[in-house]
């Protein structure tokens, strides 16, 4: 089958896209923003991306069905054009994966407004680690594992990373409600994707209608110290364990610590089931994504296979995701990371928990409003809270401001203001060049942590900030 992807640089899109060449079809595809890491995966691939819309782009390739990207919308001239001539038919991407990749295996689910990557990508590596042939859709680059898509044996279970987000532009389901989840993981549950949702209630109501499909046998995992969670759980039709370090959760992670070389947790549960665990990941949030992981690919195996699962499982030699606290730069006086954290409370833990591990250094956050959720003005005083956990804030100017009204685009020259009146340095720019060179020349012996937060790519300025260090 030949397959056209519009779109085809967004995480999951590129990682479905290079499965679907390993499987042996011919597939090309188009986008505008076009940079690592997918680009890299696409070439690596050798994967044909066209930059930019162009009709001609899908009548010289002629493919059987053309898969559209959820970010795409009317008015996209390749779109336009299959709407008007009709080449052949279109599909969503989850609608593909459905069709094209799940067939009747045991499907795990990773769901949540923020930990979904981590999470998914260590449920993944543990099952593979125990010799399962999982397959899996992680929609990230994960370090730990071949690639961020891989189809496994046809009767282990497929891990999959569940976005809330619309499947396309013609169907405005979240795209989890494709997935059809046997077992289900929900990480946290707050307002975001200001785009898509009205406000909290109406991200509740679509995660409703994903446990609503969850079966008799099967399992619902969530966060037992999320609030939101506690209101629309548990449920009739399907069990439902809670992981967090509440006691009242089902499985309680406890003794948390963290340092510069890792952190360590234990995890108690039913049955007298207790496990330590030491990782080279910090942050309390990711002690939670791991042992939902764990629960998560110990509920997809046989029974007979469970308990010994969660006796030899391990955590030690995983090695992340690339973009979640990625070091970019270290030194005995500085270290550079990099975390795709869009989300207020992911800001907060990140800041939180590099406070905890460094705490004779200066914490310096680097904030770019780039998501349709952090470019508008909806959560600016939660940005701004989050942000102030810092030192010193450098904030970046809005990706695309032009794509936002500016009654309804978020103020970093007011965010600076009022981190400032908290007593922390803090500066908004008109240009990341100009960032990136204050920067530059604030960096001395002085122990520092620079933070830098977006869920695109601070691009050329951040590629010369490192080489000048």
């Amino acid at each position: 089958m030949r397959l056209y992807f519009i779109g085809i640089c967004g995480t999951a899109m590129g990682n479905v896209a290079s499965l679907m060449k390993s499987l042996g079809h011919t597939v090309a595809g188009s986008d505008r923003g076009i940079y690592p890491p997918m680009s890299d995966v696409l070439a690596g691939a050798d994967i044909e991306v066209h930059p930019g819309w162009h009709p001609e782009n899908i009548t010289s390739f002629r493919p059987d069905l053309v898969v559209v990207g959820n970010a795409v919308t009317r008015g996209n001239t390749e779109v336009e054009f299959l709407l008007t001539s009709r080449p052949c038919r279109f599909t969503s991407l989850p609608e593909l994966i459905d069709r094209q990749l799940l067939g009747q295996r045991k499907r795990i689910v990773v769901t949540g407004t923020h930990g979904k990557t981590t999470t998914t990508a260590i449920a993944a590596w543990l099952l593979k680690e125990a010799g399962v042939q999982p397959g899996w859709l992680i929609g990230g680059v994960p370090g730990c594992l071949s690639s961020g898509t891989e189809l496994g044996h046809s009767q282990s279970p497929f891990v999959l990373e569940g976005d809330e987000y619309d499947s396309a532009f013609f169907d405005k389901r979240s795209k989890f409600i494709h997935y059809w989840p046997d077992v289900l993981a929900i990480n946290n549950l707050e307002f975001d994707h200001v785009d898509i949702f009205r406000d909290l209630t109406d991200v509740k109501r679509t995660f409703q209608h994903l446990i609503r499909i969850v079966p008799p046998l099967g399992l619902i995992l969530a966060n037992g110290d999320d609030p939101v969670l506690r209101e629309l759980l548990p449920v009739d039709w399907a069990p439902t364990c809670f992981v967090g370090i509440s006691e009242s959760s089902d499985y309680v992670i406890g003794d948390f610590s963290e340092g510069p070389a890792g952190s360590s947790f234990t995890l108690t549960g039913p049955a007298g089931f207790h496990r330590k665990f030491a990782w080279k990941t910090t942050g309390l949030y990711n002690a939670r994504n791991a042992s939902m992981a764990l629960l998560c690919a110990a509920q997809s195996l046989r029974k007979a296979q469970r308990t010994t699962f969660l006796q030899n499982a391990t955590l030690q030699h995983f090695q992340g995701v690339r973009r979640r606290q990625d070091v970019l730069w270290e030194s005995d006086h500085l270290k550079v990371v990099e975390d795709f954290a869009h989300h207020p409370t992911a800001i907060a833990a990140c800041i939180e928990s590099f406070r905890n591990c460094y705490p004779e250094s200066e914490i310096t956050s680097v904030f770019e409003p780039r998501s349709n959720t952090s470019a508008t003005n909806l959560l600016e005083d939660k940005f701004t809270h989050s942000l102030s956990l810092a030192d010193s804030v450098l904030i970046a100017p809005v990706y695309r401001a032009e794509v936002y009204p500016e009654e309804k685009r978020i103020d970093p020259f007011q965010m600076a203001k009022c981190i400032s009146r908290v007593g922390k340095r803090a500066r908004a720019y008109a240009s990341k060049e100009n960032l990136f060179r204050d920067l530059a020349g604030s960096v001395n012996r002085q122990p520092r942590v620079i933070l830098l937060f977006t869920n695109g790519s601070f691009g050329q300025p951040l590629q010369d900030f490192l080489k000048g260090l």
